[in-house]
């Protein structure tokens, strides 16, 4: 997984007011638990832009007023209207325990079917991968050169070694549809 770096401030208060408060100051209320304790610490909002703008997988190295913990983010909240960052969840990696994590799709190879004129759907974005953090990958390649005109890949279809798919087997990643003016050829 890539790297990320978080700066962050222990919260004295808890509660919805201290929230809103630090909210208006441009800070993001955050928790994080897995490990030994909760700690629940504020951050500055433009830190987590690159967290979330990205469908990538990051290990976030939290800085607390000096002390660091390995960490994924778990959940985000966002306001309804305005899209500002209103909550987040972090998940500390800890040594021998596996953890849960959404993991972005990439495609490697060229398709048959698209040359042949087919159009590639993507059906499945992330896959849902658990293992120790050193073994999950920054992306999950899927080999779609066997595809051909109407033809799809499934979730079985990929193997990752030291890593639990969790997804159901027979999910679709991606398929090839057949455009209308070729399916009366095709039949």
């Amino acid at each position: 997984m890539k790297q990320h770096e978080i700066v962050g401030y222990n919260r004295a208060n808890l509660g919805k007011t201290e929230s809103k408060a630090l909210r208006i100051e441009g800070n993001v209320p955050c928790v994080l638990y897995g490990g030994k304790t909760q700690v629940h610490f504020y951050s500055p909002a433009i830190l987590f832009r690159k967290l979330l703008t990205t469908p990538e997988a990051y290990e976030v190295t939290l800085n607390i007023e000096g002390d660091e913990y390995k960490a994924i983010l778990q959940d985000a909240q966002f306001h309804p209207v305005n899209d500002q960052i209103l909550h987040c969840d972090f998940l500390e990696i800890v040594d021998g325990v596996d953890i849960k994590v959404e993991v972005p799709i990439r495609f490697t190879g060229v398709a048959p079917g698209v040359q042949k004129g087919g159009k590639l759907i993507q059906k499945l974005r992330k896959l849902k991968l658990r293992g120790a953090a050193e073994r999950i990958p920054d992306y999950v390649d899927v080999n779609i050169a066997d595809l051909d005109l109407g033809k799809t890949v499934k979730v079985s279809a990929v193997q990752l070694e030291g890593v639990e798919i969790l997804d159901g087997p027979m999910l679709p990643i991606a398929t090839i549809e057949i455009p209308r003016s070729m399916r009366g050829k095709a039949a």
